[in-house]
């Protein structure tokens, strides 16, 4: 094996290690919460040595960090390839809009957990990593942002939106929608929930077109 292998390999092998740790973290942080929950139990729970941990992270609250950079970064490439796609698509920005919809509450479907902890997370002012969260928070929602000026300039929007104010309550509105969905209304499927919101989106709850 040359050295470029063993290197790609290496590179493989602590990311999946990094994987196990951040799966273990935000299972357990949302289940006891960041406090009660020790090193020592992630550890455990992703069957790896604590070492390993510290090998991987400085400390807990390093871990806690990239979990939240790694958890929002995910979510920020899928609505982002979601609209992307869907502009190809159709060339409709409000196409773009509805399948980032989509894509978000996709990804709250496979991360339920995490999704918790980050909402939670928003709303505390004392933590070591705020500035982190506010920056990976800004990118996701700036995704948004994007493709709302656009369809502003095509004119395919009203030019008296709040582009900021907007994106942050499609974000919001998904994440809200979704949780409650996960916690009460678990017997309805995704399409289903995705319609409602789409119908939201697209002004047709009234009725009138």
């Amino acid at each position: 094996m040359d050295s470029s292998s063993a290197t790609r390999g290496s590179r493989g092998r602590r990311e999946a290690t990094r994987q196990k740790l951040f799966d273990a973290a935000v299972t357990l942080i949302a289940e006891q919460g960041y406090s009660a929950t020790t090193v020592d139990e992630i550890a455990e729970r992703a069957g790896v040595a604590k070492g390993t941990v510290y090998y991987n992270f400085a400390s807990k609250a390093v871990l806690f960090e990239e979990l939240l950079r790694h958890g929002v970064g995910l979510l920020t490439a899928s609505l982002r390839q979601a609209a992307e796609s869907a502009v190809r698509t159709s060339g409709r920005r409000v196409d773009a809009l509805d399948a980032m919809v989509r894509a978000g509450l996709e990804y709250i479907d496979r991360y339920p957990a995490f999704t918790q902890l980050y909402v939670a997370e928003l709303w505390r002012t004392n933590r070591a990593w705020q500035s982190t969260l506010l920056v990976v928070r800004q990118e996701a929602v700036a995704v948004v942002e994007g493709v709302l000026r656009d369809g502003v300039a095509r004119g395919e929007f009203s030019a008296e939106i709040d582009v900021p104010l907007t994106a942050a309550a499609l974000v919001g509105m998904v994440l809200v929608a979704a949780l409650d969905w996960k916690s009460f209304q678990s017997e309805r499927s995704l399409d289903e929930v995705h319609a409602a919101l789409s119908r939201l989106l697209q002004g047709r709850v009234s009725g009138v077109s």
